[in-house]
């Protein structure tokens, strides 16, 4: 994310060392709501406004509850949750009745320190959902469609249900997870009832401070090695990889073309860079943008790009129904948006992947894969395993 992002309406982040990961370490489930970014760390507490679900677009409703949680005294009211993948989905939102601000966890020393260790794998019962054979049958069969024209790119996604004899530690997790990759955007945000959505995303949908606007889109995907002259050669490999460039193009125009309309200017830059995370290389492109009107708020903005190709496909409506007949599950949040807003319009707004939902003592893992006429449906198969990894490692589970 751009250095010059930062939270005008927040109090000022403390830096005092220890203070984000003291709020890491804070979190509650089910009361509060927990996210990390590279710029600031955030933890909400209770509820003093629930976002209500009817037809007004979904940023009117964002911003109509900001404005009157300020009218009613609050000085600096935020919204903060989930935003579901169905247009027609109920969005998880909330202004809390407290909000604690922090520097960026990455920027914490202690967030070094070792933290929880992982339940041990042998207390989890896994069912994949499909299974990878079926997963890779369906990606040959979108492939198949796509070399005889009928749309361009589909993301089909699986999961892992894991299931505990104990309760689970949603905490434990979370902390698990931010340590693993601490640049990155590390969620934790009640989901519905009794459900928590947790996880630790590597890409920034968009974010807006002031009339400037950034997004990150990430598509086109290698898994790490823990062998480094393997690691950079991988890397290298996906730089230069015409499938993994056609489809990270693909998403990047899409991009483009949804924020225009809401520029006076927007950089593209030609060819993406590369971003990691533990346990992944992506393709990555950072597009800015100055807003023609300083109205348009972040969440305008993220529900004019939501959902972009690297989690649907193009065109949209065909890919939406390739995976509605293709996926036999709700992805719920998956691949929907997780973040904040203030009221004056400014936030982030991060894509809802590497992520898992939990209720009860079960937890849902989600990974997904862009396939496009050029995938190789056991390279799509094998890319969603390295995707589920991230989670895995956090609950010591193991595929």
């Amino acid at each position: 994310m751009s250095a010059s992002l930062r939270v005008p309406t927040a109090p000022p982040p403390h830096d005092t060392p220890g203070a984000a990961t003291a709020l890491l370490e804070a979190y509650r489930p089910g009361t509060d709501r927990f996210l990390a970014t590279p710029r600031h760390t955030l933890l909400g507490s209770g509820t003093s406004v629930r976002i209500p679900h009817d037809s007004r677009p979904l940023a009117r409703r964002v911003r109509e509850a900001l404005d009157s949680a300020r009218g009613a005294g609050d000085p600096a009211p935020v919204v903060v949750g989930s935003v579901p993948f169905a247009p027609d989905g109920v969005a998880s939102l909330a202004v809390p009745r407290a909000v604690r601000w922090a520097n960026a966890l990455r920027a914490d020393p202690l967030i070094a320190l070792h933290g929880p260790d992982a339940d041990g794998g042998d207390d989890w019962r896994i069912r994949e959902v499909p299974s990878a054979e079926r997963y890779s049958e369906a990606v040959a069969a979108a492939v198949e469609r796509m070399r005889a024209g009928e749309f361009d790119k589909v993301v089909l996604a699986r999961t892992l249900e894991l299931t505990s004899s104990r309760d689970l530690d949603l905490p434990a997790m979370l902390s698990r997870l931010a340590r693993r990759d601490p640049d990155g955007y590390t969620f934790a945000v009640p989901s519905g009832p009794g459900r928590t959505l947790v996880g630790a995303s590597p890409e920034l949908l968009v974010a807006r401070r002031g009339a400037r606007l950034v997004a990150n889109p990430l598509a086109g995907s290698a898994q790490r090695s823990g062998d480094l002259a393997e690691d950079v050669r991988r890397a290298a490999a996906l730089l230069d990889s015409p499938k993994d460039l056609h489809e990270h193009a693909v998403v990047v125009d899409a991009i483009r073309e949804a924020l225009a309309p809401f520029c006076v200017s927007l950089v593209v830059p030609e060819r993406p860079t590369l971003v990691r995370t533990a346990a992944m290389w992506h393709l990555s492109t950072t597009l800015t943008g100055e807003l023609r009107d300083p109205a348009s708020t972040a969440l305008d903005l993220a529900s004019a790009l939501h959902p972009t190709p690297a989690v649907c496909g193009t065109p949209t409506e065909v890919a939406r129904q390739v995976i509605a007949d293709s996926e036999p599950f709700d992805r719920g949040a998956y691949t929907g948006m997780v973040g904040w807003q203030d009221a004056d319009g400014d936030g982030e707004w991060v894509v809802t992947i590497r992520c898992a939902e939990a209720e009860g003592r079960t937890l849902r893992l989600f990974a997904g894969a862009g396939v496009v006429a050029q995938s190789s449906p056991s390279a799509e198969t094998a890319e969603t395993e390295a995707k589920f990894r991230t989670f895995l490692s956090a609950v010591g589970a193991a595929l």
